[in-house]
């Protein structure tokens, strides 16, 4: 039986931890920061982990993770 392919497009987005959870980045970060306030920007730059409903949807396209 053939190997099931990674979407690698996918898994540059997200990495494991040590306990198997999935985390990304956050999102509004990558423009328009000049109007936004340094603490709002400084959370921003934090990983956060993945929910539960997002997290099946991850499950078929990244099989090795």
């Amino acid at each position: 039986m053939p190997k099931i392919k990674t979407c690698k497009a996918i898994a540059k987005r997200f990495h494991t931890t040590t306990t198997n959870k999935l985390t990304r980045r956050k999102a509004v970060k990558s423009h328009l920061l000049a109007k936004k306030a340094q603490n709002r920007k400084r959370r921003l730059r934090q990983r956060t982990s993945i929910s539960r409903g997002d997290l099946a949807n991850l499950i078929n396209k990244l099989p090795y993770i």
